[in-house]
């Protein structure tokens, strides 16, 4: 089982744009059918490298070329939206998707985004929740009377109370917001403190305590599977090391999120062993049964797709058979 995450990146050292796009389309079709549990799109704005700034088109267009296959958006970036017109572009995407497109909302954390949409960035926490609260009550259709003005989201969605939304962060507000609202938590951190924060805020709201996933700062987030992984490094490493040197960038002084390696070669990288792996195909049988999917980033740094078919073909033709 795996789950492949595209944040369609395209840095002139990749592909162009237009080939990631319908590879990232035609590989959502590919793993519905290939062991594929879920397809995760980011956001992100104003990126030199093109990362995808609308994950609600992207999400459609992939619903229409798939019929079961979830899909979840994590994050949209909340503060940057009307809640009112995404209340309807989630309605009109549930009912395209069959209810199959869920949603973990955050506030970001890189300012030069906010300034593009002239919002401000030391008020992003308050904006977040005065829009969540707005979002969860108009999301499923019902009618509301909000600032003196009537609000009602039509067509209503597919699923009964609108598409399931969640929230994510790594902070003790984060964790408070989403047990405010009884929303599912994806921390950016396997800190407890934040899951006792986000149980004690449910209790207090009057919630049962949802899933909170607190993800090891070791477990690997981008993953390859290799038959030769000395010539993968070789072929994969500088896209790989895109991905790893922006995050870092975006997140510099930061030790609290899993996914992040501050590294700057891919050899490092490669030493390092955690957050960003090429795995032979015996350690990827090994690691999914041992209870979790392998996170692929296919497309890693605009990495070109006939690359990235190759060695999504290994998870296909040499995992899967393995395991069942």
């Amino acid at each position: 089982m795996f789950t492949m995450r595209f944040d369609m990146r395209a840095p002139e050292n990749g592909a162009p744009a237009s080939e990631l796009y319908k590879a990232a389309i035609d590989m959502v079709e590919w793993g519905e059918n290939n062991g594929c549990v879920s397809a995760v799109l980011c956001e992100h704005h104003s990126s030199d490298d093109g990362y995808l700034p609308s994950p609600l088109i992207l999400a459609s267009a992939m619903a229409t070329r798939t019929s079961k296959l979830p899909i979840t958006i994590a994050i949209f970036m909340l503060p940057m939206y009307d809640p009112v017109k995404l209340a309807e572009d989630m309605a009109v995407l549930d009912i395209i998707s069959g209810g199959r497109v869920s949603y973990v909302g955050g506030i970001g954390y890189v300012p030069y985004e906010y300034e593009m949409f002239g919002t401000d960035f030391t008020k992003r926490g308050k904006m977040a929740e005065e829009k969540l609260d707005l979002l969860l009550k108009i999301k499923g259709g019902d009618a509301v009377v909000h600032e003196g003005r009537r609000i009602r989201v039509t067509p209503a969605p597919a699923t009964p109370g609108g598409p399931v939304v969640g929230w994510g962060g790594g902070s003790p507000p984060a964790a408070r917001r989403a047990g405010k609202h009884g929303l599912m938590f994806m921390a950016q951190t396997d800190d407890p403190k934040l899951g006792e924060i986000y149980a004690e805020a449910c209790r207090a709201n009057g919630h049962e305590v949802g899933f909170c996933m607190l993800p090891s700062q070791t477990a690997p987030t981008t993953t390859f599977v290799a038959e030769d992984v000395d010539a993968a490094w070789e072929e994969l490493g500088s896209y790989i090391m895109h991905d790893v040197l922006t995050y870092a960038k975006w997140n510099e002084g930061r030790s609290d999120v899993s996914s992040i390696s501050f590294v700057k070669t891919a050899e490092e990288l490669r030493a390092q062993n955690t957050s960003h792996r090429i795995m032979t195909v015996d350690q990827a049988v090994e690691y999914v049964k041992g209870g979790a999917p392998l996170g692929l980033l296919p497309l890693a740094g605009g990495l070109p797709p006939e690359l990235a078919w190759k060695y999504l073909r290994v998870v296909s033709d040499k995992v899967m058979p393995q395991l069942g």
